[in-house]
């Protein structure tokens, strides 16, 4: 199910992660390039093989990245609604991205730009721009997207006083009544994922869906991630969000950085994304800022 969710609608209450400085997020970057195994055979380049040295981007003020984003910005994208801060998700990519490009945290500048006029064809006033934007085809004809940087997880939302609160593994949702909108990826997470020995609930709306949470029909409901943290922070604010499932087959929906279309950073940054998923840095913090910091822990 592709969702789209601005980041000002992410009103995550209680998700506000603990204090961690862009030097930090800078060191874990560089220990984790360190250690990290090479990437295999018919792995992408990195940057600097691709001639994207820092003096040969052209960026739109010279030897600076401007990074683009929404105001607010929510956890757990975010934190303190402060992108310069390093802490958050997306905040952590967009410094991991620029230290790969070299550029040093201080060279990095955030523009406040709202969600629709990030996407709208013409000049942009960032070099890129980080908002959980899903990638598509349809956007594609206006801007252009890096590599993928997050691939959209599902998980379950539970009120706080449902039977399943307290799980912590698959197993533990086995017997449990679960729901999902009709002919979603979150449906198929729970048929060929959780595998519940009670049929699950379908319904025609997440707001159908939302309204037997609400009434206990349902001992649980499977959305995406941003869909959870919007619901449980805005909308229904009894419930929490269980864990993230793993992945089910043929899952689609990625966030990628958007640029200029027909940027000269395109490939760069892409390079950027495709060195930070090999080196393991992308998987690291979004356990950091998504699992642990955001309340959403990974069952298996």
């Amino acid at each position: 199910m592709a969702v789209d969710l601005r980041a000002a609608d992410l009103r995550a209450a209680g998700l506000l992660p603990r204090t961690v400085s862009v030097l930090a997020i800078a060191a874990l970057v560089t220990s984790l390039a360190a250690c990290a195994p090479r990437p295999n055979n018919g792995a992408s380049p990195s940057p600097s093989a691709r001639g994207c040295d820092k003096d040969q981007l052209k960026t739109l003020r010279p030897g600076k990245l401007t990074v683009g984003t929404d105001n607010p910005a929510y956890p757990p994208w975010f934190v303190d609604s402060k992108p310069d801060n390093g802490k958050g998700y997306e905040s952590a990519v967009a410094y991991a991205v620029a230290g790969k490009l070299d550029f040093r945290p201080t060279d990095v500048v955030w523009a406040q730009v709202t969600f629709n006029n990030a996407i709208q064809p013409g000049p942009k006033s960032y070099d890129i721009d980080i908002n959980q934007f899903s990638i598509t085809d349809e956007r594609r004809k206006a801007v252009d997207f890096s590599s993928p940087y997050y691939d959209v997880r599902q998980t379950v939302v539970a009120l706080k006083s449902s039977k399943i609160a307290g799980a912590k593994s698959l197993a533990d949702l086995k017997g449990a009544k679960l729901g999902a909108q009709v002919g979603t990826t979150s449906y198929k997470a729970i048929t060929e994922v959780v595998k519940p020995t009670t049929q699950p609930q379908v319904f025609n709306s997440n707001d159908d869906a939302k309204q037997a949470l609400r009434n206990g029909q349902i001992d649980g409901l499977v959305v995406d991630l941003p869909t959870g943290f919007y619901i449980t922070g805005a909308e229904v604010t009894d419930a929490a969000i269980i864990g993230q499932l793993p992945q089910p087959p043929g899952q689609s929906e990625q966030f990628g950085l958007v640029l200029d279309k027909g940027s000269p950073l395109t490939a760069c940054v892409s390079g950027a994304v495709d060195a930070l998923r090999a080196n393991g840095t992308l998987a690291s913090l979004q356990r950091h800022w998504l699992s642990q910091e955001g309340g959403a822990p990974e069952l298996q």
